[in-house]
């Protein structure tokens, strides 16, 4: 029995220093980290973190919620999936802004307004959120990202009394037209989020979606203010680190753009000797149907095969169309059927359908493709005209 009362009484003090080193004093801060962004495709967008400042306690710590979960199984095919859980991560201050410096990438702070109680309440519920058992959550890049986490976490811990002002000059845009902001038009990496993200991207996101994105968080709660009170949310803000401007380089002659423009130059000038020859370049039209069929495919499975809500309604498959794997045996037959001219004038409405669609914004597309998209259609004239000429 005095064993047990002993054990009880180690257990009760250990629990209780514990607790007391969680407990914030009255000189912490509680502040919102903004991160500009990086060189690469994934550093684009930025970054938002939490810091936690005490002074008192000799406490600076960050929770960020954008770690990649490597120890899931199946990695590679559930982030392909759109089935892949995210972290919540925990650093020290020090190391997270050397790091960023290191990156030269901008580091902004605002310290949030908040009572006592609220600040303990946000740090609870980080500590509370970063246990293993808790730290998982599904990303989602539109709607549960490193930035939304911020927004959702602060409303928690203020019982969701924040009332989010549009900033001064705010333009509403589409989710597509944010991302473009962040992102060269012609760069590989735009090019693939055109070709794989659909339509669903390209409607107006509410003010309060724009968030998904770090910058908007800052602007945003730049302008916010509490519910029923004369208090805005932001105490004050300061810059931690300004990103050093350097020269960017010239990568035009490796871009989609160019690129494609010597894919489209080529199928155009083997089409001009087909057509001065009066000839068919079979090689080149077995690659054209199996490329954009493949292509098609993958969209398709983007689409239905995964979670990823950005990849539906994809209208690149107007023109990188299916059914084209499945009539490439007719390329290859000295006469070729009927049905087979008609298939080709149905491209050719597809190339226009998708043509109507860019123009009344239904979907905006990769503009490296254009030359190609040229090309394509030039081509399923020429072999209109050809097969016909054989019948």
């Amino acid at each position: 029995m005095k064993k047990a009362l002993i054990n009880l009484f180690i257990f009760v003090f250990v629990t209780t220093i514990h607790a007391q080193e969680n407990i914030l004093s009255d000189k912490a801060e509680i502040s919102v980290l903004t991160i500009g962004p990086g060189s690469s495709l994934n550093d684009s967008f930025g970054h938002s973190a939490f810091r936690i400042k005490d002074v008192v306690k000799g406490t600076d710590l960050i929770f960020n919620y954008g770690v990649y979960d490597f120890d899931a199984p199946y990695f590679i095919l559930k982030f392909a999936q759109g089935k892949l859980n995210y972290l919540i991560g925990g650093n020290y201050y020090e190391d997270f802004y050397q790091d960023y410096i290191s990156q030269n990438r901008t580091i902004q702070e605002q310290v949030l307004n908040l009572s006592q109680s609220e600040k303990q309440e946000l740090y609870d519920y980080l500590i509370n959120n970063y246990k293993p058992e808790n730290r998982r959550y599904l990303y989602d890049f539109f709607y549960d990202n490193c930035a939304t986490k911020i927004k959702d976490v602060t409303n928690i811990a203020l019982n969701n009394t924040i009332q989010f002002n549009k900033p001064k000059g705010f333009k509403q845009q589409t989710f597509r037209e944010l991302i473009h902001s962040n992102l060269n038009r012609n760069s590989w990496g735009c090019f693939g989020i055109d070709l794989a993200l659909g339509s669903v991207i390209d409607k107006k996101a509410t003010p309060e979606e724009h968030m998904f994105l770090p910058k908007y968080i800052y602007t945003f709660f730049e302008n916010a203010a509490i519910k029923n009170t004369d208090s805005h949310l932001i105490k004050k803000s300061n810059v931690l680190y300004k990103k050093i401007e350097t020269p960017k380089k010239n990568h035009f002659l490796t871009s989609p753009l160019f690129v494609f423009t010597i894919i489209g130059l080529l199928i155009l000038f083997i089409t001009y000797k087909d057509f001065k020859q009066h000839k068919q370049s079979v090689w080149l039209d077995v690659t054209l149907f199996s490329l954009t069929g493949i292509i098609g495919v993958i969209i398709l499975l983007l689409w239905f095969a995964t979670n990823h809500h950005g990849t539906h309604q994809n209208y690149n498959l107007l023109w990188a169309c299916v059914l084209n794997i499945f009539v490439i045996g007719q390329l290859f037959r000295k006469k070729i059927s009927m049905w087979f001219i008609k298939y080709l004038k149905f491209l050719i409405i597809l190339l226009c359908l998708l043509t109507l669609h860019w123009i009344i914004g239904v979907q905006i597309f990769a503009i490296g493709l254009i030359p190609f998209l040229i090309a394509l259609f030039i081509r399923y004239v020429f072999l209109i005209r050809f097969y016909n000429a054989q019948s």
